[in-house]
């Protein structure tokens, strides 16, 4: 039975409401569908199973788009209830003949409501009841048909009229008949038996398939007796005259010194003092630059691309009443098969952008639910709205829900008298341990203690190559060498900190992929035992599709493998490499729509400085230009 329905406006006012049986839900189911699917965009999903502690709900959702209603059904999963989308269709049909904006009470709704669902049941039962007794036997079809119907099709085959059997029965029309070649070889017999069947259309002889027939027989006579199509492949080959390949001279190692330079380094880097110059003086970080995160030949681009498409100022003015005649013949409400084309285009822009193939689904539909049924208003394109919409979508998704403001949080833990700790975590070879140099680095330009915790205890030359930063940035390191248990080193490099009077502890771990679950495991019991402050998932911005299954499998491993019942799930991302991808940004996007957490950091360079926040309004010009 129908546990709820729900009406409201996208402003959250609740317009009208009805509780079935009386009783409160368990949980928050609508506040959970309204958090997890309308605000995150996957308002395109059919459903959405909400599970708490002694119940588990199905709900159901429709938009009145010109209204900006929302209608919203819930249900206990187990009943499966065939007649919730007719009924919620129905309601939003005839609440929007009553509905006014100045009323906040619809009252008079109820016994509406009543008649409605009574009406659906009994739709549903119905159908119920037809597919049950409308079972056909034997497939639809009557005892003795089957066999009648294959005795027919038999002695059509035989008349010539379909293809001929593999078991040796000709056909009336194959009997008698002598293969040109004179030969009974089975791969000729089925040559021309298929050309002879694609040359009978209705019982009629088709004369081009004859003559292609003939062409072919004509072919083997003359490959069997070998005399003009030698002449022929040698005509052809003398025509091609290839270059004569240029060979690689062998370089001779003696003891004569080369005759040419063999050292093309830059004459200027020949000098080390410059090297270590650089690695104590290098500059403001870009963390505290308001820049645009685009490329310098992004309006470069931009001009070429308008170029490129057909003079696209001069395809506005051709197609502008072309464009109104349109919006003012066109239907008033817009339905799925007016928006399909522009979203079809959105899609596939998105995905040439690196957006992974289902978020990219996934969006189209969510903006074609929040487009169903508005009103085209005059001098409009339906693709402009689409994208306006899509842009108004990715913004949402790509602004962080909560503070990411990282040295607001640091003073208070100050405050606090204890550390902030920041674990970086990722699979292997995205730049964990360069990034969190970088990180280090914009802490100390705001005049934070900052000490390096080396907990990648398996790969060889980790503790080194951290060691090393810490050793260039002038900052302490805590290391306990390889072989030891990453969550009792970091547990003692937070006691450490907190005796010295470090501010940050900046966690280095292994990478490890998503489906190890050894080390998933060992990642886990750090991040349980020590309950960082912050989680931070370190991702290539290369990466396409990977990228939704690394954060899924690493969220949903963080959270199978945790004893606590809320577990501690990633809180942020750091993409890398930004710097080499030009104008395929799509990776952002797409992690961002899986795990819901925020990109924190964005590495767009090698050096310490190359460290930028992610400007959100750029990633989505970019995405839909």
């Amino acid at each position: 039975m129908l546990e709820e329905l729900l009406i409201f406006t996208r402003g959250g006012l609740i317009l009208w409401t009805c509780n079935q049986l009386g009783n409160a839900l368990r949980g928050s189911p609508i506040d959970a569908l309204i958090r997890t699917c309308l605000l995150e965009e996957r308002s395109g999903a059919s459903s959405y199973n909400y599970d708490t502690q002694g119940g588990a709900y199905t709900l159901k959702w429709t938009f009145h788009n010109e209204l900006g209603l929302v209608f919203v059904a819930v249900y206990q999963r187990i009943l499966q209830l065939l007649y919730v989308d007719d009924l919620l269709a129905m309601v939003k049909s005839e609440f929007a003949e009553i509905y006014d904006p100045k009323r906040t009470v619809f009252n008079d709704f109820d016994e509406t409501f009543r008649q409605l669902r009574k009406e659906a049941e009994a739709r549903a039962e119905e159908l119920r009841k037809s597919k049950q007794f409308s079972k056909p036997l034997n497939g639809g079809k009557k005892q003795g048909q089957t066999s009648r119907v294959g005795y027919e099709g038999a002695n059509k085959k035989k008349k010539g009229g379909g293809a001929p059997q593999k078991d040796g029965g000709d056909g009336d029309d194959w009997k008698g008949r002598k293969f040109e070649n004179g030969h009974s070889n089975r791969n000729n017999v089925e040559i021309e038996e298929s050309q002879s069947t694609s040359a009978v259309v209705n019982g009629k002889e088709n004369a081009s398939s004859n003559v292609e027939a003939f062409n072919v027989g004509e072919l083997k006579r003359r490959i069997k007796g070998g005399k003009k199509t030698d002449t022929v492949v040698n005509k052809g080959l003398s025509k091609v005259d290839p270059k004569k390949k240029i060979e690689k001279k062998n370089r001779v190692w003696d003891d004569k010194p080369p005759e040419k330079k063999l050292d093309f380094t830059d004459p200027a880097e020949e000098n080390g003092d410059n090297i270590e110059v650089a690695g104590v003086e290098h500059g403001e970080s870009m963390m505290d630059k308001e820049e645009m995160l685009s490329s310098d030949g992004e309006s470069e681009e931009e001009d070429d691309a308008d170029a490129g498409k057909n003079s696209k100022p001069e395809a506005k003015k051709k197609g502008w009443f072309s464009s109104v005649f349109q919006s003012i013949a066109g239907k008033a409400n817009l339905d799925k098969a007016d928006l399909e084309p522009a979203l079809k285009a959105l899609k596939d822009s998105l995905m040439t952008k690196n957006v992974a193939e289902e978020i990219a689904e996934k969006l189209c539909e969510s903006v074609s639910a929040s487009l169903e049924g508005k009103k085209l208003s005059s001098f409009t394109r339906i693709s402009s709205i689409a994208k306006d919409a899509m842009e108004e979508a990715l913004i949402r998704i790509l602004t962080p829900k909560r503070s990411i403001d990282i040295m607001r949080d640091v003073h208070a833990a100050k405050e606090q008298r204890k550390p902030y700790v920041v674990v970086f975590v990722g699979v292997n070879g995205v730049g964990k341990s360069t990034n969190l140099a970088k990180v280090a680095y914009w802490l100390l330009q705001h005049k934070v203690n900052v000490m390096m915790a080396a907990c990648d205890t398996f790969r060889s030359g980790a503790v080194e190559q951290l060691r090393t930063h810490a050793r260039r940035l002038q900052i302490p390191i805590f290391e306990k060498g390889y072989e030891k248990d990453p969550a009792v080193v970091a547990k003692e490099a937070i006691q450490e900190a907190q005796r010295n009077g470090s501010d940050v502890v900046l966690v280095d771990t292994a990478g490890r992929m998503q489906d190890n679950e050894p080390l998933m495991r060992a990642l886990s019991k750090l991040i349980n035992m020590n309950n960082p402050d912050l989680v931070l998932f370190v991702g290539e911005a290369l990466v396409g599709n990977d990228a939704v299954d690394q954060l899924s499998k690493f969220n949903q491993k963080l959270a199978d493998l945790s004893a606590s019942p809320n577990p501690r799930l990633i809180d942020g991302i750091l993409l890398t490499k930004f710097d080499t991808i030009d104008d395929k940004v799509g990776a952002a996007l797409s992690m961002v729509y899986v795990s819901g957490a925020p990109v924190m950091f964005v590495g767009c360079g090698q050096s310490y400085t190359d460290l930028k926040k992610l400007n959100v309004k750029s990633i989505v010009k970019t995405l839909l230009q």
